[in-house]
């Protein structure tokens, strides 16, 4: 939203009703506006609906690997490859979060052992570590690494379809709402 001005808008009056609301509700209304202002502007990044969702798998894609630290600029230049949106590329990324990160290297390493057979057992929490990781060695990391292409490529063309998909039919809707004659 280009043109917009980085200082943020004076509230408007609340009518006596929404004045009459706990703070809470009134603060998480808030906070869903603000997210549903991002996110629209986050959708709506320039670029054709493929050029979109290629950006956005790319980033699920790189945020499946275990390459903490270096996710958003693998997604980023992924999607430069694939002449991907890069904005959506780096928020692909946050597909692995601090919530989502062991749980999903958990089941990449399980998709590994299915795959390749057993391998060293998976550490315990307390001992995730740097120097635990390089003791278990190539057995280890290669059922982990494995596990998060497959399981990243998967996420990632189900997010690119479904994102394409979505983006491509809201783009035919607004084209033709523009093209309605105005009733009146």
């Amino acid at each position: 939203m280009a043109g917009r001005s980085s200082h943020s808008r004076p509230a408007p009056q609340a009518s006596a009703e929404a004045r009459d609301r706990p703070l809470w509700q009134r603060q998480l209304r808030w906070r869903r506006r603000q997210l549903q202002r991002r996110l629209g502007w986050l959708w709506g990044q320039e670029g054709s609906p493929g050029q979109r969702a290629r950006g956005l798998a790319a980033g699920v894609f790189t945020g499946c690997l275990p390459f903490f630290g270096l996710q958003i600029v693998l997604g980023v230049a992924l999607a430069a490859a694939m002449r991907g949106n890069r904005i959506l590329a780096a928020a692909g990324t946050w597909i692995s979060n601090p919530l989502t990160t062991l749980p999903m290297c958990w089941l990449n390493y399980q998709i590994g052992v299915l795959l390749l057979g057993p391998g060293p057992a998976w550490p315990a929490i307390d001992d995730l570590d740097a120097e635990t990781l390089k003791l278990l060695g190539w057995s280890f990391t290669s059922r982990l690494l494995l596990g998060s292409v497959l399981l990243g490529a998967l996420a990632a063309l189900v997010c690119g379809v479904v994102c394409w998909r979505w983006l491509h039919s809201r783009d035919r809707q607004d084209a033709l709402r523009r093209n309605e004659p105005h009733a009146g």
